[in-house]
């Protein structure tokens, strides 16, 4: 709404915009599709090849915030009644969760299949940080903006040789601090059909930009992470109990329909983890991450 002759001059592009969008709903009746993807975040894209490439640099806390990352656990799995189970696992709040309650009743009953069974259903691990994007050949638009970026072990495992480093001639290096950080070039690779991190490695420590005030504006850009851990964004125990009693078809009459998942998909997920006899958690996690995420947003 412009208050004035040189506001309504100024704006008159952004108007056309709004007005566009408008005519859009107009048109269709408002009955387009609406789009619960969080634009917040960024994901590395992938060639037909299954490879990537992108430069980003982890960034530090947020304002108000002690952290440069939060630490979420989740289940995703296929019960037998050929439902799905995708859901936040209560284990991040330190909260009892029935699906770990559930592997630890299978894992202790002595039968190898239950045992199997266990693994298929084990936590899966992920992080959520800031980063800034240095590069991003695939879509140059990214560049130079603030964003979200879910990862999962194997590239906090990387984070965590920087500050932890494992021989003693090696200097630890804090990868979030944005004047003797560290770019992390992000390497993806298919391997044995996944996604693999290995090749991607930190860049030597540089200040992310010369001038102070550029980088107060990117520290002012960052996104609060503590809202991806407060308990009022989990289901409760109840209704986790509710959804996980319906994949696993002890109870027919409450729910909601199953979602479809594409054949492909269905075969790829059916592989289970064996490297650990842990059945309550894999490192596994980066493999399929995204899948789950838009499959959980579907």
């Amino acid at each position: 709404m412009a208050t004035n002759f040189a506001e309504l001059k100024r704006q008159r592009n952004k108007d056309l915009k709004k007005l566009t969008e408008e005519v859009t709903k107009v048109s269709t009746g408002g009955s387009e599709k609406k789009s619960y993807e969080d634009t917040r975040f960024w994901r590395p894209a992938v060639d037909k090849a299954g490879n990537g490439f992108a430069v980003i640099r982890f960034l530090p806390p947020a304002k108000g915030e002690d952290l440069p990352w939060v630490q979420l656990w989740s289940h995703s799995f296929q019960g037998p009644s050929g439902r799905w189970y995708i859901e936040n696992s209560l284990t991040t709040l330190n909260q009892k969760d029935p699906v770990s309650e559930h592997n630890s009743m299978l894992w202790n009953s002595g039968i190898e299949s239950d045992k199997d069974v266990a693994r298929k259903q084990k936590r899966r691990l992920s992080y959520i940080a800031n980063v800034y994007i240095v590069k991003d050949p695939a879509n140059p638009d990214n560049e130079g903006e603030v964003r979200l970026f879910k990862f999962g072990k194997k590239i906090f495992d990387k984070l965590n040789d920087q500050m932890n480093p494992e021989f003693e001639d090696e200097t630890p290096v804090n990868p979030f601090d944005l004047w003797e950080g560290a770019n992390f070039k992000l390497k993806i690779r298919k391997v044995e059909g996944y996604q693999n991190y290995d090749k991607s490695e930190f860049d030597t420590v540089s200040p992310l930009s010369d001038d102070d005030d550029d980088l107060e504006r990117i520290w002012g850009s960052e996104y609060a992470l503590n809202e991806f851990v407060s308990p009022e964004n989990f289901k409760t125990y109840d209704e986790l109990k509710t959804r996980l009693n319906y994949v696993l078809g002890l109870d027919e009459d409450v729910a909601p329909a199953p979602k479809s998942i594409p054949e492909p998909v269905q075969a790829k997920t059916k592989t289970v983890e064996e490297a650990s006899d842990d059945p309550w958690s894999t490192d596994n996690d980066d493999d399929g991450l995204t899948y789950f995420e838009k499959l959980a947003e579907a």
